[in-house]
Protein backbone atom coordinates (compact mmCIF):
# COMPACT_ATOMS: atom_id res chain seq x y z
CA UNK A 1 0.00 0.00 0.00
CA UNK A 2 1.17 3.71 -0.78
CA UNK A 3 1.95 6.15 2.30
CA UNK A 4 -0.37 9.56 1.59
CA UNK A 5 2.12 11.96 0.91
CA UNK A 6 1.06 13.77 -2.30
CA UNK A 7 -0.83 17.36 -1.85
CA UNK A 8 -4.78 15.93 -2.22
CA UNK A 9 -6.63 16.29 0.67
CA UNK A 10 -6.45 13.39 3.20
CA UNK A 11 -9.20 11.58 4.69
CA UNK A 12 -9.32 9.87 8.19
CA UNK A 13 -12.32 6.99 8.11
CA UNK A 14 -12.73 4.64 10.87
CA UNK A 15 -14.21 1.61 10.77
CA UNK A 16 -13.35 1.21 7.12
CA UNK A 17 -13.16 -2.67 6.91
CA UNK A 18 -16.57 -3.14 5.65
CA UNK A 19 -20.18 -1.52 5.49
CA UNK A 20 -20.43 2.12 5.79
CA UNK A 21 -16.85 2.98 6.88
CA UNK A 22 -15.55 1.07 3.63
CA UNK A 23 -17.99 2.93 1.43
CA UNK A 24 -17.33 6.39 3.31
CA UNK A 25 -13.51 5.61 2.58
CA UNK A 26 -14.84 5.16 -0.98
CA UNK A 27 -16.09 8.24 -1.69
CA UNK A 28 -13.50 10.11 -0.17
CA UNK A 29 -11.21 9.08 -2.72
CA UNK A 30 -13.68 9.63 -5.70
CA UNK A 31 -13.95 12.69 -4.72
CA UNK A 32 -9.89 13.07 -5.04
CA UNK A 33 -8.86 12.54 -0.92
CA UNK A 34 -6.13 10.56 -0.33
CA UNK A 35 -6.66 8.08 2.50
CA UNK A 36 -5.76 6.86 6.65
CA UNK A 37 -8.07 3.99 6.76
CA UNK A 38 -8.97 2.15 10.16
CA UNK A 39 -9.71 -1.32 12.10
CA UNK A 40 -9.40 -3.73 14.30
CA UNK A 41 -9.35 -6.59 11.92
CA UNK A 42 -7.00 -7.80 8.82
CA UNK A 43 -10.01 -6.96 6.51
CA UNK A 44 -8.82 -3.47 6.46
CA UNK A 45 -5.86 -4.44 4.55
CA UNK A 46 -7.95 -5.93 1.85
CA UNK A 47 -9.98 -2.85 1.99
CA UNK A 48 -6.75 -0.60 1.28
CA UNK A 49 -5.76 -2.74 -2.04
CA UNK A 50 -9.47 -2.03 -2.89
CA UNK A 51 -9.13 1.41 -3.04
CA UNK A 52 -6.01 2.20 -3.78
CA UNK A 53 -7.10 1.73 -7.93
CA UNK A 54 -9.34 5.04 -7.60
CA UNK A 55 -6.12 6.91 -7.39
CA UNK A 56 -6.09 7.27 -3.66
CA UNK A 57 -3.22 7.21 -1.51
CA UNK A 58 -4.09 4.99 0.91
CA UNK A 59 -2.40 3.73 4.95
CA UNK A 60 -3.95 1.09 6.63
CA UNK A 61 -3.92 1.00 10.33
CA UNK A 62 -4.77 -2.13 11.59
CA UNK A 63 -5.66 -0.83 15.22
CA UNK A 64 -7.87 -1.33 18.35
CA UNK A 65 -9.90 1.82 18.70
CA UNK A 66 -11.73 0.65 22.04
CA UNK A 67 -8.24 1.33 24.13
CA UNK A 68 -6.51 5.02 24.46
CA UNK A 69 -3.16 4.15 23.08
CA UNK A 70 -4.91 2.52 19.89
CA UNK A 71 -6.32 6.17 19.48
CA UNK A 72 -3.47 7.49 20.01
CA UNK A 73 -1.34 5.60 17.43
CA UNK A 74 -3.52 5.94 15.27
CA UNK A 75 -3.57 9.34 14.83
CA UNK A 76 0.25 9.77 15.21
CA UNK A 77 0.02 7.51 11.61
CA UNK A 78 -2.35 9.72 10.52
CA UNK A 79 0.02 12.79 10.34
CA UNK A 80 3.31 11.08 10.29
CA UNK A 81 3.99 12.64 7.33
CA UNK A 82 3.92 15.92 8.01
CA UNK A 83 0.14 16.20 7.04
CA UNK A 84 -2.90 16.84 9.12
CA UNK A 85 -6.74 14.94 7.95
CA UNK A 86 -8.73 17.97 6.25
CA UNK A 87 -11.79 15.21 6.55
CA UNK A 88 -11.75 12.84 9.71
CA UNK A 89 -14.99 10.39 9.69
CA UNK A 90 -14.99 8.91 13.30
CA UNK A 91 -17.41 5.68 12.01
CA UNK A 92 -16.32 3.04 14.12
CA UNK A 93 -18.68 1.36 16.27
CA UNK A 94 -20.06 -1.89 17.48
CA UNK A 95 -23.60 -3.05 18.96
CA UNK A 96 -24.82 -5.23 21.94
CA UNK A 97 -28.37 -7.17 21.12
CA UNK A 98 -29.87 -8.55 23.81
CA UNK A 99 -31.49 -8.40 27.66
CA UNK A 100 -29.45 -5.92 29.21
CA UNK A 101 -30.52 -7.33 33.05
CA UNK A 102 -30.31 -11.18 32.36
CA UNK A 103 -28.92 -11.84 28.93
CA UNK A 104 -26.01 -9.61 28.03
CA UNK A 105 -22.36 -9.43 29.11
CA UNK A 106 -20.92 -6.63 31.22
CA UNK A 107 -17.25 -6.72 29.56
CA UNK A 108 -18.68 -6.23 25.70
CA UNK A 109 -21.04 -3.06 27.00
CA UNK A 110 -18.39 -2.03 28.40
CA UNK A 111 -15.90 -2.26 25.13
CA UNK A 112 -18.90 -1.00 23.18
CA UNK A 113 -18.82 2.03 24.91
CA UNK A 114 -14.81 2.49 25.12
CA UNK A 115 -15.23 2.73 21.05
CA UNK A 116 -18.69 4.04 20.48
CA UNK A 117 -18.01 7.01 23.08
CA UNK A 118 -14.62 7.31 24.82
CA UNK A 119 -12.68 6.33 21.02
CA UNK A 120 -14.99 9.49 19.60
CA UNK A 121 -14.59 11.82 21.96
CA UNK A 122 -10.58 10.75 21.85
CA UNK A 123 -10.68 10.97 18.55
CA UNK A 124 -12.76 14.15 17.92
CA UNK A 125 -10.24 15.75 20.37
CA UNK A 126 -7.24 15.38 18.42
CA UNK A 127 -8.72 16.13 15.14
CA UNK A 128 -10.54 19.22 16.28
CA UNK A 129 -7.71 20.71 18.19
CA UNK A 130 -5.00 20.35 14.93
CA UNK A 131 -8.54 21.69 12.82
CA UNK A 132 -8.99 24.84 14.88
CA UNK A 133 -5.72 25.64 14.57
CA UNK A 134 -5.49 25.98 11.05
CA UNK A 135 -8.94 27.11 11.04
CA UNK A 136 -10.46 24.61 8.59
CA UNK A 137 -11.48 21.14 8.71
CA UNK A 138 -14.36 18.87 8.52
CA UNK A 139 -15.61 15.98 10.79
CA UNK A 140 -18.17 13.07 10.42
CA UNK A 141 -19.57 11.80 13.61
CA UNK A 142 -21.88 8.37 12.55
CA UNK A 143 -24.53 7.97 15.32
CA UNK A 144 -27.66 6.13 14.59
CA UNK A 145 -31.62 6.79 14.19
CA UNK A 146 -31.22 4.48 17.29
CA UNK A 147 -30.33 7.85 19.02
CA UNK A 148 -33.70 9.02 18.76
CA UNK A 149 -35.14 6.94 20.59
CA UNK A 150 -35.14 4.21 23.75
CA UNK A 151 -34.40 1.12 22.18
CA UNK A 152 -34.98 -1.83 24.59
CA UNK A 153 -33.01 -5.29 24.18
CA UNK A 154 -30.07 -2.42 22.48
CA UNK A 155 -30.20 -0.48 25.14
CA UNK A 156 -26.43 0.31 25.92
CA UNK A 157 -25.67 0.74 22.11
CA UNK A 158 -28.75 3.07 21.49
CA UNK A 159 -27.47 4.72 24.80
CA UNK A 160 -23.80 5.48 23.16
CA UNK A 161 -25.24 6.96 19.76
CA UNK A 162 -27.20 9.25 21.49
CA UNK A 163 -24.21 10.36 23.16
CA UNK A 164 -22.36 10.28 19.91
CA UNK A 165 -24.97 12.68 18.39
CA UNK A 166 -25.40 15.46 21.51
CA UNK A 167 -21.48 15.54 21.22
CA UNK A 168 -21.78 16.29 17.60
CA UNK A 169 -24.50 18.75 18.03
CA UNK A 170 -22.34 19.83 20.96
CA UNK A 171 -19.39 20.20 19.31
CA UNK A 172 -20.63 21.78 16.21
CA UNK A 173 -22.02 24.87 18.28
CA UNK A 174 -18.84 25.25 19.88
CA UNK A 175 -16.91 25.17 16.33
CA UNK A 176 -19.30 27.62 14.50
CA UNK A 177 -16.82 30.31 14.14
CA UNK A 178 -13.51 28.61 13.55
CA UNK A 179 -14.01 27.28 9.73
CA UNK A 180 -14.38 23.73 11.21
CA UNK A 181 -17.76 21.67 10.76
CA UNK A 182 -19.22 19.14 12.64
CA UNK A 183 -21.69 16.50 11.11
CA UNK A 184 -23.90 14.04 12.35
CA UNK A 185 -24.45 10.65 10.06
CA UNK A 186 -27.85 8.90 11.28
CA UNK A 187 -28.40 5.95 9.48
CA UNK A 188 -31.07 2.89 10.45
CA UNK A 189 -30.63 -0.61 9.86
CA UNK A 190 -28.25 -0.87 6.94
CA UNK A 191 -26.88 -4.26 5.08
CA UNK A 192 -23.55 -4.65 7.37
CA UNK A 193 -22.17 -7.20 9.43
CA UNK A 194 -23.40 -5.09 12.73
CA UNK A 195 -26.02 -7.44 13.21
CA UNK A 196 -24.39 -10.47 12.88
CA UNK A 197 -21.75 -9.43 15.39
CA UNK A 198 -24.19 -7.97 17.23
CA UNK A 199 -25.87 -10.98 18.37
CA UNK A 200 -29.15 -9.41 16.64
CA UNK A 201 -29.71 -11.91 13.76
CA UNK A 202 -32.33 -14.13 15.67
CA UNK A 203 -34.48 -10.63 15.77
CA UNK A 204 -37.30 -8.79 13.20
CA UNK A 205 -34.47 -6.24 12.95
CA UNK A 206 -31.73 -8.32 12.31
CA UNK A 207 -33.73 -9.98 9.21
CA UNK A 208 -35.71 -6.98 8.09
CA UNK A 209 -34.65 -5.28 4.90
CA UNK A 210 -31.72 -2.70 5.04
CA UNK A 211 -29.88 0.01 3.64
CA UNK A 212 -27.40 0.08 0.95
CA UNK A 213 -24.45 1.26 2.81
CA UNK A 214 -23.25 2.42 -0.27
CA UNK A 215 -26.48 5.40 -0.48
CA UNK A 216 -25.72 5.49 3.60
CA UNK A 217 -22.49 6.66 3.01
CA UNK A 218 -22.98 8.91 -0.31
CA UNK A 219 -25.72 11.02 1.76
CA UNK A 220 -23.33 11.14 4.33
CA UNK A 221 -20.70 12.24 2.39
CA UNK A 222 -22.97 15.05 0.80
CA UNK A 223 -24.25 16.48 4.06
CA UNK A 224 -20.17 16.82 5.16
CA UNK A 225 -19.28 18.58 2.20
CA UNK A 226 -22.13 20.56 2.71
CA UNK A 227 -21.42 21.24 6.18
CA UNK A 228 -24.76 19.96 7.26
CA UNK A 229 -25.67 19.75 11.05
CA UNK A 230 -27.22 16.12 10.12
CA UNK A 231 -28.42 13.69 7.67
CA UNK A 232 -30.64 10.90 8.21
CA UNK A 233 -29.05 8.55 5.57
CA UNK A 234 -30.55 5.59 3.51
CA UNK A 235 -34.15 4.70 2.28
CA UNK A 236 -37.43 6.76 2.14
CA UNK A 237 -38.67 4.21 4.91
CA UNK A 238 -36.21 5.18 6.90
CA UNK A 239 -36.17 8.88 7.20
CA UNK A 240 -39.69 8.48 7.66
CA UNK A 241 -39.07 6.01 10.65
CA UNK A 242 -37.17 8.67 11.95
CA UNK A 243 -39.28 11.33 11.69
CA UNK A 244 -42.08 9.77 13.58
CA UNK A 245 -39.65 9.07 16.14
CA UNK A 246 -39.35 12.76 16.89
CA UNK A 247 -42.64 12.89 17.50
CA UNK A 248 -44.08 9.63 19.04
CA UNK A 249 -43.78 9.36 22.98
CA UNK A 250 -40.89 7.83 24.20
CA UNK A 251 -42.62 4.93 25.33
CA UNK A 252 -44.25 3.78 22.60
CA UNK A 253 -41.05 4.34 19.98
CA UNK A 254 -39.51 1.99 22.91
CA UNK A 255 -41.88 -0.47 22.32
CA UNK A 256 -42.06 -0.76 18.91
CA UNK A 257 -38.16 -1.25 19.20
CA UNK A 258 -38.65 -3.84 21.79
CA UNK A 259 -40.63 -6.14 19.47
CA UNK A 260 -37.84 -5.93 16.22
CA UNK A 261 -34.98 -6.11 18.81
CA UNK A 262 -36.91 -8.64 21.18
CA UNK A 263 -34.42 -11.85 21.13
CA UNK A 264 -36.04 -14.52 18.91
CA UNK A 265 -38.24 -12.34 17.37
CA UNK A 266 -37.69 -13.43 14.20
CA UNK A 267 -38.54 -16.82 14.62
CA UNK A 268 -42.14 -15.95 15.11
Amino acid sequence: MTAPTSQRPLALVTGASSGIGYELAKQFAQHGYDLVIAAEDPGINRAAQDLEPMGAAVRAVQVDLATYDGVERLYAEATAEGRQPDAVAINAGIGVGGDFARDTDLARELRLIELNVTSTVHLAKKASRDMVARGEGRILITASIAAMMPAPYETVYAASKAFDLSFAEGLRGELRDTGVTVTALMPGPTDTPFFDKADLTDTRLGQADKDDPAEVAEQGFEALMAGQEKVVAGSMKTKVQAAAARVMPDSVTARMHGKMAEPGSGDE
